[in-house]
């Protein structure tokens, strides 16, 4: 996942391969409760590891569920719906598929066995409404407290008298969690009689209550519904486990690689697999709509394929009760649209993660796009030409992931806050980046030259990571290849071997730290050997146009930061900024001085600094790709600057050269 402030998306062309899809978050934690409320034990297969799962384990843990890994599957112990901690504070994050029907669950557990309860979650949870739930968990008997303002999260939970015999009358058309959250905790109380719930208003989101007792049912529950408005869970009714359960692929998160084929797929399809036409989820029909725009979707059990049909999309207008967190990405799609593309019945979005139609609305101003925006619709018209944005993602997930497909538009795109999409696709931008593809020169490349013991791997390793850019130690190059020769036993003076090497290399970067296959050789290339072999190697020029080529495959999405000697002169010459890092030699043979003196290895400042300037005058002076800096190179002197000093001013200089600098941190 990427943590850092922000990630730049370069502008993209098309895009082709496979995806697997993590597991559907709303299955997940319907899935988890359900296992923990249950009798016995439950293996869960394929769930869903993100921020909204974690919060829900630890609560059941903390409850009292016995939780253990069984290779990739997690083995649930559940309560039997007895409560094993009377007591306890429950920290949900900004999950509301687990605030709502843990509310619910242990409220009606604390009000029938005693106990006491608190829960909350981030700021943001407690700007989401609870009113209509607790309204009527109260008309139960339940003992229900807001802790901060009436109607929202934090709450505390307490004992109380139950009534089941009468109705229970809840709102449906605020949010479907609301209704999920009795479905799943009435059944721990139906023993006497039958218990009734019926809807007040229109219910949205019913893909997501199908999705609920269809679980039910899984786990012995036989729930009735008559139409949408009253639901019944029966009599006697217990949960049972069904002794294992797989979790399908998340729909919600198919739908920006169903978008993704629609716009950027013209001959060869993207697959998704973890969900297709066998799917549970209503999230699914997303594929309606976006064939309805122009997609061409072919899908069986448990997989989709997506190309190119219509091409400009066409605009649509839709009624997205059905398809209320996909319908997000169809608002980006509309940019790809010929026409104005209005989505309506879309009010839950005001009482999500964020206000997502005020969000959205904002968000695809910043690219150009004509945006009316209303209380419960949203309507957008694309621009003529996209404008580079850097986009705020407000803590929501799927804001961050919905308007990375804008890179296709033909201008770059700036995330903020990339890891918000922790909460149910950690590995999202790793999955896109991995299928898409666009022209060599709109990969934006830094090169950081330098001499011997300048520090240019260390800044080069400290500013790839801030940006999330792959991170590439020519170095590491020549002594993997030096190493790889010592081992294969090819001497040094055996060009066309040595050649042959290099150019089978297997080496790629993982953390900083170099691996030749899935070996880390980062402390091997170290060794005094292999750096004398990769001299000895360097100096050949078959094996130096073989690593040239090499180097130039570390170009890859989103970006890319190199260090060498003649990174910004020789293999990148192009390269959008060159910086030439460089230090007096008293300061580099200080440096190593006190860096080999840590390793308990003996040396003398004096020899050290003699051998740096005698290296120095080697390199400047060779024939072949002599060490000097770029023209256009940024000249930094670090003999007075540390590392985060050096990367600070490094960092600013290449702001400035970025299309949306003025949008930093907005």
């Amino acid at each position: 996942m990427y943590a850092t402030e922000f990630l730049d998306l370069p502008p993209l062309q098309t895009a082709a391969g496979l995806v697997r899809l993590p597991g559907s978050k709303s299955i997940s934690n319907r899935v988890l409760l359900l296992a923990g409320l249950s009798e016995g034990t439950t293996l869960v297969h394929d769930l869903l590891d993100s921020d909204d799962t974690r919060v829900m384990l630890d609560a059941l843990r903390t409850l009292g569920c016995g939780l253990a890994r069984e290779g990739e599957a997690l083995r649930v112990t559940g309560l039997g719906a007895r409560l094993r901690a009377s007591e306890a504070k429950l920290f949900l994050g900004n999950a509301g598929t687990a605030m709502r029907p843990l509310t619910a669950a242990l409220a009606v557990l604390a009000a029938t066995q005693g106990g006491r309860f608190e829960l909350s979650g981030v700021p943001r949870m407690h700007e989401r409404p609870i009113r209509d739930l607790v309204d009527a968990l109260r008309q139960l008997g339940c003992t229900v407290d807001y802790l901060g303002h009436d109607g929202y999260p934090p709450l505390r939970l307490s004992a109380g008298a139950l009534r089941t015999t009468a109705p229970i009358r809840v709102r449906g058309d605020v949010s479907s969690q609301f209704l999920t959250a009795l479905l799943l905790a009435l059944p721990l109380v139906a023993q006497g009689n039958d218990i009734v719930i019926e809807v007040d208003g229109e219910l949205i989101s019913k893909p997501y209550v199908e999705i609920t007792l269809n679980l039910l049912a899984r786990f012995g529950i036989a729930a009735r519904r008559e139409g949408w408005q009253r639901f019944t869970i029966p009599r006697g009714s217990v949960y049972r486990s069904p002794g294992s359960i797989h979790v399908e692929g998340d729909a919600s998160s198919a739908s920006y690689f169903i978008a993704l084929g629609a716009i950027a797929a013209p001959d060869t399809p993207v697959r998704i697999e973890g969900v297709g036409s066998d799917s549970i989820q209503g999230d699914i029909r997303f594929v309606e709509a976006a064939q309805a725009m122009g997609a061409d979707v072919t899908s069986g059990p448990g997989w989709l394929e997506v190309k190119r049909g219509r091409f400009p999309l066409q605009a649509i207008t839709l009624d997205c009760n059905h398809i209320p967190d996909a319908a997000m990405t169809l608002a980006v799609m509309a940019l790809y649209a010929q026409g104005t593309t209005r989505l309506t019945n879309i009010a839950s979005w005001r009482v999500k993660e964020t206000d997502r139609i005020a969000a959205m609305a904002a968000e695809l101003r910043k690219l150009g796009a004509t945006v009316e925006e209303g209380p419960d619709f949203i309507a957008v018209t694309p621009p003529e030409r996209t404008l580079p944005a850097a986009i705020r993602t407000y803590d929501d997930h799927r804001i961050a992931m919905c308007f990375s497909l804008a890179a296709f538009a033909g201008a770059p795109v700036r995330i903020l806050d990339p890891k918000c999409v922790g909460k149910t696709f950690p590995e999202y931008f790793e999955a896109l980046f991995g299928l898409v593809r666009t022209r060599m020169e709109d990969i934006p490349v830094i090169t950081v030259d330098g001499p011997t013991a300048s520090g240019k791997g260390t800044l080069a390793g400290a500013v790839a990571k801030a940006l999330g850019y792959l991170f590439l130690d020519s170095g590491a190059v020549y002594r993997a290849t030096a190493l790889t020769a010592m081992r294969q036993g090819v001497p040094g003076d055996d060009e066309a071997a040595l050649a042959r090497v290099a150019t089978g290399l297997d080496l790629h970067f993982v953390g900083g730290e170099a691996h030749l296959g899935a070996e880390n050789v980062a402390e091997a290339l170290r060794d005094e050997q292999v750096g004398l072999m990769a001299s000895r190697v360097a100096a050949w020029p078959a094996v130096r146009e073989a690593l040239r080529q090499l180097q130039l495959g570390f170009r890859r999405v989103p970006g890319l930061v190199a260090d060498g000697r003649d990174m910004g002169t020789v293999i990148f010459p192009a390269a959008d900024f060159k910086v030439f890092l460089t230090a007096s030699a008293a300061t580099r043979a200080q440096r190593r001085y006190k860096q080999l003196i840590s390793k308990g290895i003996p040396a003398s400042i004096d020899d050290l600094r003699a051998d740096l300037e005698a290296r120095d005058a080697r390199d400047s002076n060779r024939s072949v790709a002599p060490l000097k800096p770029a023209p256009e190179a940024l000249l930094l002197d670090n003999s007075a600057l540390s590392v985060e000093a050096s990367m600070a001013l490094v960092l600013e200089a290449w702001e400035q050269r970025r299309p949306f600098a003025s949008a930093r941190g907005r």
